[in-house]
């Protein structure tokens, strides 16, 4: 066991406990249990906001998948990657203020929340609660794959041994302390990031002669390896710039991020985070697929692309260094996994059971159902990832697209197209979801676009047109 890098990475994870205690003590007092539960009291400030958007969405397949893609693929997959810079500031910008004062007015402490509101709807809360159960488990497992293969790598276990560890670590800290300790340690994890992701890139820059030399090599392997098509030609413009909806523009419908804008305290602290946070996407999307196609000439012929990252910090920095910088990793995974947990939760607790089954439940027992769902959730996505594939990439950007596909349209002309019904909206979702896996499915690029495109636009055809076409059944207010 390495025990050099598994002592400062323990050292993070008594942090971000200490973390977790602390909030689940702040909610030992609270008054109003839900809101402080699931959305921190709505209290985030500029800083901490822009940190947990970016820790949020920077998740294992960043951080894991990413630049083991990026191995395989070369420069091309680190342009396409690039396109995520802009989405803490689509975010804030389309959803921004008005989001945050409409669902204020409706008191919704999830996006479920306010679909409910808006539309008027059962069946668009059941729809949307689906959904976000089904794609969100995917995106779970995708993480707690990627934070065991980061464990098995570092520290030479086996991988169902790191996947315990790692589910226990997330598990305690997310049922203690709720939203806010997810928060609050996505703000420390996102600037061991930051800085970890810069440290990795210097260390492997050096290890591999400089970038000529670097550059040079991987020509001499695959001359494709430096150009924006990917090691066999494969990403094409087309294919490259429709990623710009799944990562880019498509990213306010993602329930996990649309939340976060509706958590801060003051249009201030909105503003404050829109220039952090795409500064510092942008900052560690470029190191962390970077490192990992100038891994390549360093360490050729890594089999299983998930254990890139690890494999080559292990290779280019002394083994103390090696598990502090690996923290930054391990940070994303963490404050992704947290936050989906946390997502779930709530909308099995908040957007069904209490709207659904039992609105007059109790404070503590919403309280224990709360912590229970959560624990629950974690053990069933640990079974989920005992078996897991190559490449968990492919299972977030499916989660991706699939809650896309749901809720883009239902979000955006929810906030500002009055016209729009329940009708449509129902009507929008079913149309984006059934052509989503039909296209993922059968046909994942079609007219060589990413399987996203397709329902995004049908979607949003549909939504319109059934709204208008039932205006006279409904009275939006």
């Amino acid at each position: 066991m390495n025990w050099e890098s598994l002592i400062p990475l323990i050292a993070i994870l008594c942090i971000i406990f200490g973390a977790g205690i602390w909030a689940g003590g702040y909610l030992k007092n609270s008054t109003n249990f839900v809101q402080d539960y699931f959305l921190g009291g709505r209290s985030l400030g500029g800083f901490v906001l822009a940190m947990t958007m970016t820790a949020t969405y920077g998740s294992a397949s960043s951080f894991i998948g990413g630049p083991g893609t990026a191995y395989n693929e070369g420069l091309g997959w680190v342009l396409l990657a690039m396109s995520q810079v802009a989405t803490g500031y689509f975010v804030l910008m389309i959803l921004g203020k008005k989001f945050a004062i409409v669902t204020r007015e409706y008191n919704a402490l999830t996006m479920v929340d306010f679909l409910k509101e808006r539309y008027q709807s059962k069946w668009v809360v059941i729809f949307s609660s689906v959904s976000i159960i089904i794609f969100l488990f995917s995106a779970m497992a995708a993480q707690w794959i990627g934070g065991a293969r980061l464990i098995e790598s570092l520290i030479g276990i086996n991988y169902t041994t790191a996947l315990f560890i790692f589910a226990v670590s997330v598990l305690i800290y997310v049922t203690v302390g709720g939203f806010r300790a997810v928060a609050l340690t996505d703000a420390i994890q996102g600037s061991i990031m930051f800085v970890g992701t810069l440290i990795l890139l210097i260390a492997v820059i050096i290890a591999g002669g400089g970038i000529p030399k670097i550059i040079a090599d991987l020509t001499a392997e695959n001359p494709n390896l430096i150009t924006p098509y990917g090691s066999e030609g494969q990403l094409t413009p087309t294919y490259v710039s429709s990623f710009w909806i799944l990562v880019g523009v498509g990213v306010v419908a993602l329930p996990q991020i649309a939340v976060r804008a509706m958590s801060y305290k003051s249009s201030q602290a909105m503003h404050r985070a829109i220039i952090i946070g795409t500064v510092v996407v942008g900052f560690i999307m470029l190191n962390m697929h970077l490192i990992g196609v100038f891994a390549r000439p360093i360490l050729p012929g890594i089999e299983v692309g998930d254990k890139v990252m690890p494999l080559i910090a292990l290779e280019v920095m002394p083994n103390w260094l090696t598990g502090i910088v690996l923290a930054a990793p391990m940070a994303a995974i963490m404050s992704t996994v947290d936050s989906l947990l946390l997502l779930v939760s709530s909308t099995i607790v908040k957007d069904v059971y209490l709207n659904y089954v039992k609105p007059d439940a109790s404070h503590q027992t919403i309280k224990r159902l709360s912590i229970g769902i959560t624990a629950l959730l974690g053990i069933i996505v640990f079974m989920m990832a005992l078996n897991p594939p190559d490449l968990i990439i492919w299972l977030n950007l499916f989660a991706f697209g699939g809650l896309e596909a749901a809720f883009i349209w239902p979000i955006v002309l929810g906030l500002y197209w009055k016209k729009g019904n329940k009708y449509g909206a129902i009507s929008s979702m079913i149309a984006g979801v059934g052509l989503y896996i039909l296209s993922d499915s059968f046909f994942p690029k079609p007219f060589g676009l990413h399987s996203v495109v397709l329902p995004v636009v049908v979607s949003l055809i549909v939504y319109v047109t059934i709204s208008l076409q039932t205006q006279s059944k409904t009275n939006v207010t």
